[in-house]
């Protein structure tokens, strides 16, 4: 179905526009919230999402495509869980540990570094999967966005709710935080030229 047909359809409330819906967006949003949360909480963010998604479609304006808006809902329903669970564990631990991630100095970079395709040739696919789970949640996502979703930088700001230039930074730092992981899994460290 046509994205502004589904988009009339679902603010229609039609069944089945959501089932539509639900079968395209489905694995896109576990992805993310996999990429976000880990294993945890996927389904539960799924749920969370179509429910936003329901209640708000009627006042989408379509300023940004379907699928950006879902995307926002999807990584603000992941930031909720996230803090819900450190406020959790504040309570639990007196220790109020904080989050490294927010330390760290953003540089416009000059250019993309992307694991050359020599390297990602070398590891299974289990493998790559191993090294994008030990990124951070942030690099995670940046990474599952621009890669596995495929999105444009401005999709990927707008959903993020950061400046284009942030995103692109860090994603050139998640990319060789990856490259890193991965030539270390090989013993290869610094060995494999990049193809940018």
């Amino acid at each position: 179905m046509e994205e502004q047909k589904l988009i009339e359809s679902l603010k229609r409330a039609d069944s089945r526009a959501y089932d539509e819906l639900y079968r395209e967006y489905v694995e896109k949003i576990g992805g993310i919230a996999r990429s976000y949360l880990g294993v945890d909480d996927v389904e539960d963010v799924i749920q969370e999402v179509f429910i936003k998604v329901y209640k708000n479609i009627k006042k989408f304006r379509g300023d940004s495509s379907l699928s950006t808006w879902i995307y926002r809902i999807t990584v603000n329903v992941c930031k909720d869980m996230l803090g819900k669970k450190h406020r959790r564990k504040e309570i639990l631990t007196s220790f109020g540990e904080e989050d490294d991630d927010e330390k760290n100095t953003i540089r416009e970079p000059a250019d993309e570094l992307q694991p050359s395709d020599e390297l990602m040739k070398m590891l299974s696919a289990e493998e790559i999967s191993k090294a994008i789970d030990s990124l951070s949640k942030e690099d995670r996502l940046l990474i599952n966005l621009r890669e596995i979703e495929g999105m444009s930088y401005d999709q990927i700001s707008e959903i993020m709710d950061k400046p284009v230039g942030t995103v692109k930074s860090r994603l050139h730092y998640a990319r060789e935080r990856l490259k890193g992981i991965l030539e270390e899994s090989l013993g290869i460290e610094g060995e494999v030229n990049d193809e940018v």
